[in-house]
């Protein structure tokens, strides 16, 4: 785990200012149709790897590796599709593994946008999956001695193993609060401990997942809620305790932001998905999820980031869908009164 401080997350987005959009060929009835299409297509290709994050907000996530049986190489990418998407605009996108940084993230990126470059107006999420698994299956194959990172391993990873059994888990919490001691100084021990709001329980076939909620400005705020949380015996024997947090560097314009999966692959990345989508910041959102012995494949991330979205709307980080949808209403009767006088 790292903390990352950037304007944006490196993606798609990037290429609007580089490259010229597509003129707007389709309306939007054949862009959704499109879109539809392409979603349907690629869960039915790949299966319990292909997650709808967010359907509202066209969010989407796969699991990648370098081959069905066990995988050295994974990797997950995350798509935002925007209403222009495929005739006029990129997808959003992000990669999110332990072991891309550096050189290998520019490489992968800058292939990703090729991609985009040579199939403008085109479906290409199919052609950037597969290319991100040629990119695996060639690190597989190298001499290269580094491999990824070991993390703790979710329970539902081993879904489809034939005997059926769990992985035996050991709580390794602490390694998460440890990680933040690089970003932190000696000088902020003394620093005030926010508060800390919980929100309320989800329980679906005996898993409960709760989500948990404090404002942050400086990564030591950050592991000093996280220390207090484990402080308290429930939250500490969580089967997974998964975080995510962003801070605004005013004095550079950039964001402080990191997360854990805590075993639950690609969760972490998720949930900071979901916080820069609704374009929250200085906040720290844990979900602990306490399994109860029946695996919910998918529908776990589902109620991670429905979790996050809940106590990020009560604490009016974000609006609810009733008040936005309240003041679009405003923001139409004004225009509509406004109209009204200029034609009198």
């Amino acid at each position: 785990m790292r903390a990352t401080a950037s304007h944006r997350p490196r993606g798609a987005l990037s290429l609007l200012s580089v490259f010229p959009q597509v003129p707007m060929a389709a309306s939007e009835a054949e862009t959704a149709q499109q879109q539809l299409d392409e979603i349907e297509a690629l869960s039915s290709i790949y299966g319990e790897d292909w997650c709808i994050v967010d359907e509202d907000e066209k969010i989407y996530c796969i699991k990648i590796s370098d081959c069905l049986e066990q995988p050295k190489w994974t990797l997950c990418l995350q798509v935002v599709l925007p209403p222009g998407y495929p005739a006029a605009e990129p997808p959003i996108y992000q990669l999110n593994a332990s072991w891309l940084r550096g050189q290998d993230y520019v490489e992968l990126a800058n292939s990703l946008e090729e991609i985009y470059v040579q199939n403008l107006g085109e479906s290409i999420l199919y052609l950037w999956v597969e290319k991100i698994r040629e990119v695996l299956i060639e690190k597989a194959q190298s001499s290269d001695p580094a491999e990824p990172d070991i993390k703790k391993t979710s329970e539902e990873v081993d879904e489809d193993n034939e005997n059926g059994f769990l992985l035996d888990y050991q709580p390794v919490q602490e390694d998460s609060v440890k990680m933040l001691n690089f970003i932190t100084s000696e000088s902020q021990e003394d620093e005030e401990l926010p508060s800390i709001h919980h929100g309320n329980p989800i329980t679906d076939r005996r898993s409960t997942f709760q989500a948990h909620l404090a404002p942050v400005v400086t990564p030591r705020q950050v592991k000093r809620v996280l220390e207090k949380l484990y402080e308290n015996k429930k939250i500490a024997s969580a089967t997974h305790n998964i975080y995510a947090y962003r801070i605004y560097c005013g004095d550079k314009q950039t964001f402080l932001q990191d997360c854990e999966d805590d075993g639950e692959t690609a969760a972490g990345g998720r949930l900071l998905h979901l916080m820069q989508i609704l374009n929250v910041h200085n906040v720290l959102v844990v979900v602990s999820r306490w399994y109860g012995g029946i695996l919910l494949g998918p529908d776990r991330f589902k109620h991670i980031n429905n979790c996050a979205r809940a106590i990020l709307v009560e604490y009016n980080y974000v609006r609810s869908v009733e008040e936005s949808s309240k003041q679009v209403g405003k923001s139409k009767r004004i225009k509509k009164d406004n109209k009204k006088r200029m034609e009198h």
